[in-house]
């Protein structure tokens, strides 16, 4: 407030800015390990949202294909990496040395992968206890479409607590956090409140980054995501504001016409709905592309969004519907970032709604 009273617009602008950029770019380093052949590189994609055959994909098989330490940015948000760490106990990542090996203190949390809990993992659980760590129990769908095959009386259920109780049997650790979780759709089972989880206990300023780097795994997490949308809109609306107190004619529509505009982008590329992220997921999805497309009812897919199109951005006002002329006040700056919002939020719905049918 002291800078506005001031009088100074440009160190105003300059301070909001940076303040909804910090929230942005803030770093989050999400580690993932386990044995070999136990669907950790499936896991690193799957919350990468994309497909194991994409080109950027974590490379999977069924012996250890994770020699060295490697980081997997999330495709839009390059400030989320998964990294995908080699097993314990190789001969060139011995259990001893392990932790310092792999550079354990820049990670926020560690996810431990495993289709059954050995030595190994319990030891590198005892190492990090002073850390965020979870396990999870990857490919939870390979045992329920074996026991459906083998079991006169197969009860779902009853299977996924057997599991359990022999997960936290093999781990014999105190109160250890596991979650039963299917790589390839990961809608089922845990995943939902491994996020619920893992966003509960980030600090907050990570909070947001973690939950928009998360794929729409349900109409929940959807919701979240506009919430934290929803909860910058008047940080924008201000910024919006301030820049309009610049007193050069044409330079304050034409910031805010590229503020709204990068916005509008967070929100389409927030959400999944670029077009490289309607893509992936039908590849993930197996539903057709175009069959995305057709639920789709804002004109915002008609453009290729991509995270530089705000530098460009007077393309995208017609198709939102303002005019090119309009005084983007505080009121208008945040009555159409809500609205578009909403009709945004909508579409991923719609979208997450056909995926699941």
């Amino acid at each position: 407030s002291d800078t506005l009273d001031k009088n100074d617009q440009d160190l105003a602008v300059a301070k909001m800015q940076e303040y909804l950029d910090k929230r942005q770019i803030v770093p989050l380093n999400i580690a993932v390990t386990g044995q070999s052949g136990s669907g950790k590189s499936s896991f690193v994609n799957a919350i990468r949202g994309i497909d194991n055959k994409d080109e950027k994909a974590a490379p999977t098989g069924c012996v250890e294909t994770t020699m060295e330490v490697t980081p997997y940015p999330h495709p839009i948000y390059p400030n989320v990496t998964i990294w995908d760490l080699p097993g314990i106990g190789s001969i060139k990542y011995p259990t001893a040395k392990y932790l310092k090996k792999v550079g354990f203190k820049k990670f926020d949390f560690f996810i431990i992968s495993a289709d059954c809990f050995r030595e190994n993992d319990v030891k590198l659980a005892k190492d990090i206890q002073k850390m965020k760590f979870y396990f999870i129990r990857s490919k939870i769908d390979d045992n329920i479409r074996n026991e459906k095959r083998s079991q006169k009386e197969f009860n779902e259920e009853r299977t996924l607590t057997q599991i359990r109780s022999n997960c936290l049997q093999d781990l014999r650790l105190q109160s250890p956090q596991v979650f039963l979780v299917s790589s390839f759709d990961l809608k089922l089972y845990d995943f939902p409140l491994l996020v619920e989880t893992l966003k509960e206990e980030l600090p907050e300023l990570k909070k947001d980054a973690f939950l928009l780097a998360m794929p729409n795994i349900s109409l929940d997490l959807i919701k979240e995501k506009k919430k934290a949308f929803q909860a910058k809109v008047k940080y924008w609306a201000i910024l919006s504001a301030a820049v309009a107190g610049v007193p050069v004619p044409g330079v304050s529509m034409a910031v805010d016409t590229a503020l709204l505009v990068a916005v509008v982008t967070r929100y389409v590329l927030g959400f999944g709905l670029d077009i490289p992220s309607l893509k992936r997921m039908a590849n993930y999805s197996s539903v057709p592309h175009e069959e995305l497309k057709k639920v789709i009812m804002s004109p915002l897919i008609a453009v290729k969004v991509t995270p530089e199109l705000a530098e460009e951005g007077t393309r995208l006002i017609p198709l939102l519907g303002i005019p090119a002329a309009a005084c983007l006040s505080f009121t208008f700056t945040y009555r159409s970032l809500n609205m578009i919002l909403n009709m945004i939020d909508d579409d991923a719905e719609r979208v997450f709604t056909r995926v699941c049918t």
